[in-house]
């Protein structure tokens, strides 16, 4: 009795089956291996080891010693600028990143309709972005000077109240919201672009339907802009939450604490009103190493910022109408 000789061949097809879909593997991980190294070492163990000190008392010179939840009940109940300074980076969120991405979008539309001279004014509205934090800040610090600044010169010549800006707790977010708004040329630049790259015709057409000005930017221009206003307000949320340079400069300038060792500075100043959630983990890692406790605002600036993609990035459907 003879064996036939189709088992054998489909093993064998088989095998080099297997074979060629496990070659294709090890390609495609050879390709993802940058990505898969970078987000190993990047995000995945920071985030895993960040976890891991917020349980333990570490002052990164002795050997982290588990404690629980203290960390946790230090930060919530007991560390004194948590609340105010989660309270100011929401602020900072809400109406910075909105601001930012109306008068974005209103520049941009602008300078659509300027008929001549527009290269002029894209390089006058963008320029103020490359200028450093630092400088950009002090700047503005001096500028806003409530008894010596040009700007409250100005109003009093034109009889209007002149805000104490910087040396006031109601009007630090503001003014800090002002120096944001002053370099919006990177969000200006991005919907240039878009509003660009919507079609004419479709222009056109509306208008032969009779629509005005407002009803061709709400169904045409919106649609089309859309995503790339999404991805604003994501990319906006992130950079805010992570606000720090701004703050404690203007804090530092304001306060008359420029440089120098010795000098005492109030966090937050005036009275708490520019603490961010950054400025704590640096406070506490750094200035009190306290690592544990610090880990723990980090994990909640973490989780607050994912909350707040999650929720734009699942909510986008509703606003975004045209073809991802």
């Amino acid at each position: 009795m003879t064996t036939s000789p189709r088992p054998a061949a489909a093993t064998a097809r088989g095998a080099a089956l297997r074979r060629k879909h496990r070659r294709e593997a090890y390609r495609t991980l050879a390709f993802l291996s940058p990505w898969l190294i970078g987000f190993g070492f990047f995000f995945a163990y920071p985030l895993i080891s960040t976890v891991y000190f917020s349980f333990m008392k570490y002052d990164g010179f002795t050997a982290p010693v588990f404690t629980g939840l203290k960390n946790w009940d230090y930060v919530f109940n007991h560390y004194p600028f948590f609340w105010q300074g989660l309270g100011n980076t929401l602020w900072l969120v809400v109406v910075m990143v909105a601001l930012r991405v109306v008068f974005g979008l209103g520049i941009g539309l602008l300078i659509t309709k300027v008929k001549s001279g527009a290269g002029f004014f894209r390089t006058a509205f963008y320029l103020p972005y490359l200028a450093p934090p630092v400088a950009a800040t002090i700047a503005f610090a001096f500028l806003l000077n409530p008894g010596t600044g040009p700007v409250n010169h100005a109003l009093a010549q034109l009889g209007l109240p002149q805000p104490g800006w910087f040396n006031d707790p109601s009007w630090s977010k503001p003014a800090l919201t002002m120096l944001a708004l002053w370099g919006i040329g990177d969000l200006m630049v991005i919907f240039l672009a878009a509003l660009l790259d919507v079609p004419q015709e479709q222009y056109e057409a509306a208008e032969l339907d009779g629509a005005g000005a407002f009803k061709k930017f709400r169904f045409v221009t919106v649609p089309h802009i859309a995503p790339i206003v999404v991805f604003a307000v994501v990319t906006g949320v992130i950079q805010t939450m992570q606000y720090y340079t701004q703050a404690i400069v203007a804090g530092k300038v304001a306060s008359g604490v420029i440089g120098g060792s010795g000098q005492q500075f109030e966090p937050g100043y005036p009275r708490g009103s520019t603490w961010t959630l950054p400025q704590m983990v640096y406070n506490l890692g750094f200035q009190r190493f306290d690592t544990g406790s610090a880990c723990v605002v980090a994990l909640i600036l973490f989780a607050i910022s994912m909350a707040f993609t999650s929720l734009l990035l699942r909510r986008r459907a509703g606003f975004v109408t045209g073809e991802d």
